[in-house]
């Protein structure tokens, strides 16, 4: 039986004769998942994840944009993109681990499998450990994957989905998120700090000193029976009757405390450097902060996927055509009853929605016979209005010659 890696694989060819790229900055074009495990830091996995829950609700969609109009595309393709990109993944699973990856690693691959005639297929997001361009006699740019099972693929360029951030230094690849590495190692410390402070309350909490000399066994023995007597809960009163063979010193433990604003400082800095707020994390955002976080975050993302598919699954001529696909959410299922009722109230005597579109606009289950255009008599087509005009300016000049002949007559 076949195993994940062979089935997703199976057709494909090593292509021969090919040598590492060469790339304008002189640097290598390798990729090795380096994170300094930011994954391991619950304030950046909290943050990577509002991210990635949010922007895989976007849609994918194959569509053809007109002079006129645009239409909805292939139906096949459209259900790779928004329901099952492949057998082991929802869409929503595919777009989560594509961004998580993305703010990981700067950046995220996917296999894009297609058929001999260039049709898409399935897409499979890729996890490697290592990744390298190469090139053919031809010049043409290949990618060579190498995963945690031993085994490695070469793949086309167009046949790997790309996204990178911190696209700066490497002419092929995202830079790595060494800048963050102090503030989260700082994050570990706090945490580190944290947990030594509970502990010092369960360490040494007093000095049993002896006025004779005990062999080791006896002052062993000494000690237990001490705490079993005067330290256990058992000891409701809480005090503790000693003779003059031993003195009891308590030690004073003072738990050293973090300061709210240096874990105030830390997650600041956290979600700065991902573009975000404390308050997109943990689901408590208003309408405009929605709004800004879907525009600088959600917008960008949805922008970059939506190149590089259209650039990856069409050919020159067929984007000429106007075939692409485009990321989009509903932004209006995140605004507030007022500004639906509003933006119903002003833009539906336009006939810009259909019943069934205001419908989903409230969060309501369609009608039947709700695709239809309301729109009201005050709104009149600018070549009605034109034809209305002309139609009453030759009235008005046929009236005023019937008078002119009356007087004459």
């Amino acid at each position: 039986m076949a195993g994940f890696f062979d089935k997703i694989f199976r057709f494909l060819r090593e292509p021969k004769d090919t040598k590492r790229a060469e790339i304008m900055s002189g640097g290598t074009a390798i990729f090795t998942p380096f994170s300094g495990n930011a994954y391991e830091s619950d304030i950046y996995r909290s943050a990577v994840d509002a991210i990635a829950r949010n922007a895989a609700k976007l849609k994918g969609t194959h569509v053809i944009t007109m002079p006129d109009k645009r239409k909805q595309g292939e139906q096949r393709l459209n259900r790779i993109l928004q329901v099952r990109p492949n057998p082991y993944m929802t869409a929503y699973d595919l777009l989560y681990k594509l961004v998580t990856h993305y703010y990981l690693y700067n950046n995220a691959f996917a296999y894009l499998q297609k058929d001999d005639r260039g049709n898409l297929q399935a897409i499979y997001p890729l996890s490697p450990q290592n990744m390298e361009y190469l090139t053919d006699m031809t010049g043409e740019l290949y990618c060579r994957f190498l995963f945690g099972n031993g085994k490695q693929v070469t793949l086309h360029l167009s046949e790997v989905f790309i996204a990178r951030r911190f696209f700066n230094s490497n002419d092929l690849l995202g830079d790595t998120n060494t800048a963050i590495l102090p503030t989260l190692d700082l994050a570990h410390t706090q945490n580190e700090g944290l947990q030594n402070s509970i502990k010092s309350n369960a360490t040494i909490r007093g000095l049993l000193k002896y006025n004779q000399v005990l062999s080791p066994e006896k002052l062993k023995e000494e000690k237990e029976a001490f705490v079993q007597d005067y330290l256990s809960v058992s000891n409701n009163g809480g005090i503790a009757a000693i003779d003059s063979k031993y003195d009891y010193v308590p030690l004073e433990t003072t738990p050293v405390s973090i300061d709210d604003k240096q874990l105030e400082a830390v997650k600041k800095k956290t979600y700065e450097y991902l573009g975000i707020s404390e308050n997109i994390v943990n689901s408590t955002y208003t309408e405009d902060e929605w709004a800004a976080f879907y525009e600088s975050v959600l917008e960008p993302i949805a922008v970059q996927f939506s190149l590089e598919l259209t650039e990856k699954l069409f050919t020159e001529r067929e984007q000429a055509f106007g075939n692409s696909i485009i990321f989009e959410a509903n932004r209006l299922q995140f605004a507030s009853n007022t500004t639906k009722t509003n933006i119903l109230k002003e833009l539906t005597p336009f006939g810009l929605f259909t019943i069934n579109q205001a419908l989903e606009i409230l969060n309501l289950p369609p009608v039947e016979d709700g695709d239809k255009r309301l729109q009201t008599l005050n709104m009149v087509n600018t070549d009605i209005v034109d034809k209305y005009q002309l139609k009453e300016k030759g009235d008005n000049q046929n009236e005023g010659t019937k008078d002119s002949r009356n007087k004459s007559s």
